[in-house]
């Protein structure tokens, strides 16, 4: 079945005839900005002018410009692909290129929450049929045939009746002569070519081959090079700067205080790393923001559980009357600590503030926002800004902020110099925005008849906000449901981190969720298709997931992992729906030598169509490895205020021996894709406790799972 799309004004195609020969294509991805064809300019010429562009050069060669941020999420790969696949283009000569920030022009020019696909994913192809229907009436024309008769395929518009055909390159300079049309078809998902096939990401090649792609690569003469030193713990100020001895130290030109910050300017990375060290800074708390430690943290935990002005998020019910009936209750809680999101590449960017304007090139997942703070920060009009976007050496959520974006466009504007701010490794981890740390109490009452009456869930974190995700399963499947929360505002910097909240919410829910069924004498999977059932006959509230898909994926995965029936091998269950997707997961834990050891985990995962298998694979281990990782090891503490752990010597992550097998699979039902970046993570660390406890029957309630039994090392 075809599916008809308008070309409405927010999503029509634009054209213009190249002045060199050749037709660009350039639509628009969210918004329509241009009243009509731009004549006569060349491709370069172009970019700053449309959100999004497809190109045709008279030798076939198809350009798109990807407008989101690519930071090994395979964005740039998989929107040629989309384009690609409705255009009928030869994959071999196509070419992709990041487009630079345009707000006037791009809706969403941004990567986060796993929503550029789905965002974009009509529109691309909108773009792609477009240009093909025109290239097709092009060549339809110069045959004196109709256009039903013509196909196209691998950058040819054939006619079989007359054996004529001609490639893109030949007919653009026609099709630029015709007018947009008002409506095309796009293709059926099950006549695809290239969407759901193994396609190499299109920057494969300068990556292994060291192409300077990432924002530590970029460089420009006679720019300097900043280093900051930060207040080394949180809540805490200059109190007094002695500077003299750094600024007598060769190849620095500047030392420069501002705000809370000392900025060491110079000609080398070397220099002003060196000369760092040489800084004299006393430092002082910040009256109202006092340090604190993780003690501290520990303490505030217990006092915000029993608060009673805790906000509520949902309630279903009469939740009381179902504890107070209950013939057992079930009382238990979980904990997860800070930790720092590490990409690869540490914070760095270039600013170039002059008078004329402001010139921005570093690896950001938030362009957009970025420059609005720049603006704000200088007094400038964005529009006198301009921002590059690199490729990400890694962000996870981390690079959604634009503290040092900020930072090096301020050390710019006092030394009137272009400068390249560089964060190091201690840098990021000691200055950098955490994964908040969190405790949940989960509470389940159950009847004499072993029904499950009544469910609480409160969350305490720590600059969270909302720690709950009050609209997910199971919520609609119970009749007395109460989810809270207490928030505790501190000095310490917290920020969205890889699938934010859900990354332990679904662990801690899901571990949970096994204790309440080995309770009620059910199988895990058992009681999740049950309380499922429950949400689709007769549903306690609204029911904001899809129950069928999740239900699908929950039989899928347990058919997948030979659920139950793997002799000495122990196995847990999870499941979860985060951005629009769901993921189920069977984790395989044997004993070695009287310890519990991760041998596999399988996943299904249902994000609808799947553009890039192989790409999609990737995303789903890295995103269960993620999980199991930073589960098993990851964890940042403080004392008075300051990291205890600021380099990978100190901060323990999953090594290579320790990775177990991952088998990934995906549901194929045909439906608009929606978000896989984020999704595999949060159910890995509940199969993997779960797991864990059927090898050696104890539970585990706090991350990481390294430091409790039954894994805890010794000496």
């Amino acid at each position: 079945m075809e599916h008809t799309i308008h070309n409405e004004r927010r999503d029509f195609l634009k054209k213009v005839s190249l002045s060199g020969g050749g037709l660009l294509l350039g639509f628009t991805l969210f918004e329509d900005l241009m009243a009509g064809p731009v004549q006569g300019q060349l491709v370069e010429g172009l970019k700053h002018d449309f959100n999004s562009y497809l190109s045709i050069a008279p030798d076939g060669t198809v350009t798109i410009a990807s407008p989101n941020p690519e930071l090994g999420q395979n964005i740039k790969t998989s929107f040629a692909m989309i384009v690609a696949e409705e255009l009928d283009a030869d994959w071999n000569k196509v070419v992709v290129v990041q487009a630079p920030l345009d707000t006037n022009r791009f809706e969403r020019q941004l990567t986060g929450g796993s929503g550029a696909v789905p965002h974009s994913w009509k529109r691309l192809r909108n773009a792609g049929a477009t240009a093909r229907l025109m290239l097709v009436t092009a060549a339809a024309s110069r045959w004196r045939v109709s256009p039903a008769e013509c196909t196209a395929s691998e950058g040819m518009v054939m006619h079989e009746a007359s054996g004529k055909k001609a490639s893109y390159g030949e007919l653009v300079m026609d099709a630029a002569k015709l007018p947009v049309p008002p409506e095309v078809k796009l293709k059926d998902h099950k006549s695809f070519k290239l969407i759901g096939k193994p396609i190499r990401n299109v920057e494969n090649k300068n990556i292994v081959t060291g192409k300077g792609l990432f924002g530590l690569d970029f460089y420009r003469e006679g720019m300097m090079y900043a280093v900051i030193q930060r207040p080394p713990a949180f809540g805490t100020q200059i109190k007094s700067v002695n500077d003299k001895a750094a600024k007598a130290m060769p190849g620095v030109t500047n030392v420069v205080t501002f705000k809370n910050n000392v900025a060491v300017v110079g000609t080398s990375t070397w220099a002003v790393l060196k000369a760092r060290k040489a800084l004299d800074i006393s430092y002082e708390p910040i009256p109202g923001k006092m340090p604190e430690s993780s003690t501290d943290h520990d303490a505030l935990f217990t006092s915000m559980m029993n608060r009673t002005d805790a906000k509520v998020n949902r309630k279903e019910g009469d939740v009381e009357a179902a504890f107070s009936k209950a013939a057992k209750v079930i009382k238990r809680e979980f904990e997860c600590p800070f930790i720092p999101h590490n990409p690869i590449e540490p914070m760095n960017f270039f600013a170039d503030v002059r008078p004329d304007g402001v010139e921005l090139v570093g690896p950001t997942q938030t362009p957009g926002s970025a420059r609005k703070a720049v603006s704000d920060l200088l007094k400038i009009p964005e529009s006198k800004i301009t921002v590059d976007i690199t490729r990400l050496g890694g962000g996870f959520g981390r690079r959604l902020k634009f503290d040092y974006v900020v930072e090096a466009a301020e050390v710019s504007s006092i030394i009137k110099k272009p400068v390249k701010l560089i964060w190091t490794r201690e840098d990021d981890m000691g200055g950098g925005s955490y994964r908040p740390a969190v405790r949940y109490r989960f509470e389940a009452a159950i009847d004499a008849q072993g029904n499950l009456t009544g469910y609480k869930l409160r969350g305490v974190g720590i600059n969270v906000g909302n720690s709950t995700r009050e609209n997910n399963f199971p919520s609609g499947s119970i009749d007395n449901l109460l989810i809270d929360s207490v928030d505790h505002s501190s000095p310490i910097t917290t920020g969205a981190w890889r699938a934010p909240v859900t990354n332990f919410l679904a662990c801690a829910e899901q571990s949970f969720l096994d204790e309440v069924a080995e309770a009620m004498g059910k199988d895990p999977v058992q009681l999740r298709l049950e309380l499922l059932q429950k949400a689709r006959t007769a549903p306690a509230g609204p029911v904001r997931y899809d129950i069928d898909r999740m239900e699908n994926v929950i039989k899928t995965v347990a058919e997948k992992s030979q659920w139950g029936k793997k002799p000495g091998v122990a196995q847990g269950f999870s499941v979860y729906f985060s951005h629009a997707s769901y993921v189920g997961q069977v984790c395989d834990v044997v004993m070695e030598a009287g310890k519990p050891v991760v041998k596999k985990i399988t996943a299904v995962s249902d994000c609808g169509i799947v553009i890039n298998s192989s790409g999609a694979q990737q995303q789903v281990m890295g995103g269960i490895l993620d999980g199991f990782g930073h589960a098993m090891y990851g964890k940042l503490s403080f004392t008075n205020g300051e990291p205890e752990q600021k380099n990978f010597n100190v901060y323990r992550h999953v090594r290579m021996k320790g990775i177990p097998e991952v088998d990934t699979s995906f549901v194929d039902n045909g439906k608009d894709p929606t978000g896989l970046g984020e999704p595999a993570l949060p159910p890995t660390g509940g199969a993997v406790a779960n797991a864990i406890y059927k090898a050696t029957g104890k539970r585990i309630y706090k991350q990481p799972f390294i430091e409790q039994d039954p894994l805890k090392e010794t000496e």
